[in-house]
């Protein structure tokens, strides 16, 4: 079973929900994998994937990377470097996906947004419908993350992409009205259930407070 993670922007939380995913299925007793197809600015050793195998400890997966931190067709022209073709990734999360028989899950994390091009030709949202693969879109929850997420949600399903879920990125301990009022609203403007929402500073939690804190968010089980 495979799950595409996207955001309604950069820097919205998306590492941080997909650990907190991967580690709530784990503890209760799916087989999880996280890939992320196309890395963009970080050294050697740091990313992505190595966040979550830091709070979670389960298998990650990195296809490529692209030395600065700018969308990944952006940072592989400067580079001089070639993003792989649509079908090439896909076959890789297919392949990721077929070690248990499919039987677990593997979440998927773009970079960026929906529309963010991973390459010249295609998005994270071209590799969720190639492999029709349900998305969970992590969205902002201040001032303005109304808009982001029906918009978001409104393009995903135009292109006849599942939304499984919102989850909320970063909700600080103290929410400002328009915070507090986003909690509530989401749901309705984009006609998409808000699984949970991921308390602040939570990347910076060790793997057993993670875990905890994970668990304790209450989302569903895997789509299927």
């Amino acid at each position: 079973m495979i799950v595409v993670v996207t955001g309604t922007n950069t820097d919205v939380g998306k590492t941080i929900a997909t650990a907190a995913l991967a580690s709530a299925w784990q503890a209760d007793g799916t087989a999880v994998r996280v890939a992320k197809p196309l890395q963009t600015g970080e050294p050697d050793g740091s990313g992505d994937a190595n966040t979550v195998d830091r709070l979670t400890g389960v298998a990650t997966h990195e296809y490529v990377r692209f030395p600065e931190p700018l969308a990944p067709n952006l940072s592989a022209r400067r580079a001089g470097m070639q993003v792989p073709p649509l079908g090439e990734v896909c076959d890789w999360i297919r392949a990721l996906d077929a070690e248990d028989g499919g039987r677990g899950v593997t979440l998927v994390e773009g970079a960026g947004g929906l529309l963010v091009r991973l390459a010249d030709d295609y998005t994270i949202a071209d590799i969720a419908a190639e492999l029709d693969a349900p998305i969970v879109v992590v969205t902002s929850l201040g001032l303005g993350s109304l808009n982001a997420a029906e918009l978001t949600v409104r393009e995903a399903t135009r292109r006849g992409v599942c939304v499984a879920g919102l989850i909320g990125g970063m909700l600080p301990a103290e929410p400002d009205l328009a915070t507090r009022l986003n909690l509530e609203e989401l749901p309705v403007v984009t006609g998409v259930d808000l699984w949970a929402s991921i308390p602040a500073g939570s990347g910076a939690l060790e793997r057993d407070a993670f875990a905890r804190m994970a668990r304790a968010l209450g989302v569903p089980a895997p789509p299927r």
